[in-house]
């Protein structure tokens, strides 16, 4: 994103603002003589000393008990944002709140509005909802400004939507806990557990108590939040701890950020999935959250390619090319009945991929994929389970179950492959790349005919639409931003654009 060039003003901002604060308390503070007369055309006139006054009451009345921070101290929030720095974050996103105004202020103020920069929302959904989508293009996590209970209780739904995505958004919500100095509003928005509301749905929270505490666990949320299986996170900054002063000679410690490297599958375990594949007659390979960067995908590419295997991409991740002549995405019903192994690489829905529901009023199953197939799963969905919120699907057996990240797992599982195939296996890899890449293409054909159905219909077909939008930006930088997800045969982008 570009960012505006702004002028270094003379006066420090947050020096100005405590200057406007004192020479305001001193004008109100200033006796007025209720009698007193104009000044006579060509008198001097004082020269303003800040902001006109509307009211006598206003000039009468006592001075302001003004607090402003003293020469030797800064806020807690100050520390607060340098901690925030440390861990990278370039933007804040907010609907602004007064739990969280000490924050929001040093943001600003003492930070320079420098990564992080704010950006300022009309709603805390939306605000989630951009850290959702930032996440899913830069592959880092955006911080969310949340107020108190309201704050919290409109994010929650796409707090929801970036757990069932599995996404790291990064929540700090503002709160007042002590009810001895809570205003009036703050009863309302202040709470004993603030993050209570979304703990079903969230990866870990916590609520600090002191500037140390703070540090610890702020540093820890970023962690959790990006070891995958990754999720949200939510840290509670009491409105106290903000705002109290602390002495700037102070030097409060910030942990250094170390992310986990991400678990890898067994030895052992990846050898004798290796082992399955190479001598499988028609292996498939299965992915649905499994690139969690750009080499995710060059890393399934790098597999396919060398077992000549087809490839289904259930979508919840960009994790291999659309036309690549091995995906077989627009038959998956297809491949997956074809096939003697089945590799699920960080499948949401295993059970969904080798079993089909009817959905009518009395609903029935039936098995996909053949009774003799061998089916092999690698996913840290092992390694986290809730058990409110049962987004983990039905139970699927299965034969090898590597509880592994695995895109981390591949590199080791392609090494595997490539020692084990011999000669005569290589043979038939290919025959068998060569017959996946014609029906690869029948399937796009298929696609491109079944989109000319009703073409000249009103209103225009969804299938019309997608086709002539493709025509427009396919030479462009574009990014389709609405669901990609689906597997279903509208879905209309995902069976006619290149991606």
């Amino acid at each position: 994103m570009a960012r505006s060039k702004r002028a270094t003003p003379s006066l420090a901002r947050r020096q100005f603002l405590q200057q406007s604060a004192l020479a305001g308390a001193a004008l109100v503070a200033a006796p007025v003589s209720v009698g007193a007369q104009p000044p006579q055309a060509g008198a001097a006139t004082p020269a303003a000393q800040g902001p006109p006054v509307l009211t006598h009451a206003a000039e009468s009345a006592a001075p302001a008990d003004v607090q402003v921070l003293g020469e030797g101290e800064r806020a807690g929030s100050d520390f607060m944002v340098d901690v925030f720095k440390s861990l990278g974050f370039a933007y804040v996103v907010a609907n602004p709140g007064s739990s969280f105004r000490g924050l929001h202020e040093s943001v600003v103020n003492h930070g320079g509005n420098r990564d992080p920069e704010l950006i300022t929302c009309c709603h805390e959904e939306s605000a989630v909802a951009m850290a959702h989508g930032y996440f899913k293009v830069e592959g880092k996590p955006l911080a969310v400004l949340a107020h108190g209970t309201v704050g919290l209780q409109h994010a929650s739904m796409a707090i929801y939507n970036a757990w069932c995505d599995r996404i790291p958004v990064y929540v700090i919500l503002g709160n007042h806990a002590d009810a001895a100095i809570r205003r009036g509003p703050e009863w309302y928005h202040g709470v004993q557990d603030a993050a209570a509301m979304v703990r079903d749905y969230t990866k870990w929270d916590d609520f600090p108590w002191s500037l140390t505490h703070f540090a610890e666990s702020a540093v820890r949320a970023y962690q959790v939040a990006m070891t995958p299986p990754m999720a949200p996170v939510v840290i509670v900054l009491d409105g106290g701890l903000q705002e109290h002063p602390i002495p700037r000679s102070e030097r409060l410690a910030i942990p250094r950020l170390s992310l986990p490297v991400p678990p890898q599958g067994e030895r052992g375990a990846v050898e004798e999935a290796a082992k399955m594949l190479v001598a499988a007659q028609y292996p498939v390979l299965v992915a649905d959250r499994m690139a969690r960067t750009p080499n995710g995908m060059t890393l399934l590419v790098e597999l396919a390619e060398t077992l000549q295997a087809a490839v289904i991409d259930q979508g919840s991740r960009m994790n291999f090319p659309s036309r690549h002549p091995l995906n077989q995405t627009l038959r998956a019903r297809a491949a997956v009945a074809e096939a003697d192994v089945i590799v699920g690489l960080e499948l949401a829905d295993y059970w969904g991929t080798v079993n089909a529901l009817r959905d009518q009023l009395h609903r029935s199953t039936r098995r996909v994929a053949k009774p003799t197939a061998r089916l092999v799963s690698i996913t840290t969905g092992d390694l986290y389970i809730r058990a409110n919120y049962q987004d983990f699907r039905r139970l699927q057996e299965v034969d090898l179950a590597i509880a592994a990240d695995a895109e981390a797992t591949l590199p080791a599982l392609i090494d595997a492959v490539k020692r084990l195939a011999t000669a005569d296996r290589r043979r038939v890899f290919e025959e068998r790349g060569a017959a996946l890449a014609q029906t690869s293409r029948a399937a796009g054909e298929a696609a491109r005919v079944a989109a000319t159905y009703a073409w000249e219909a009103s209103p225009v077909t969804v299938a019309r639409l997608s086709a002539e939008l493709w025509a427009q930006v396919k030479t462009e930088d574009w990014s389709l931003v609405s669901s990609y997800y689906s597997n279903d045969q509208t879905n209309w982008p995902r069976r006619l654009w290149n991606f």
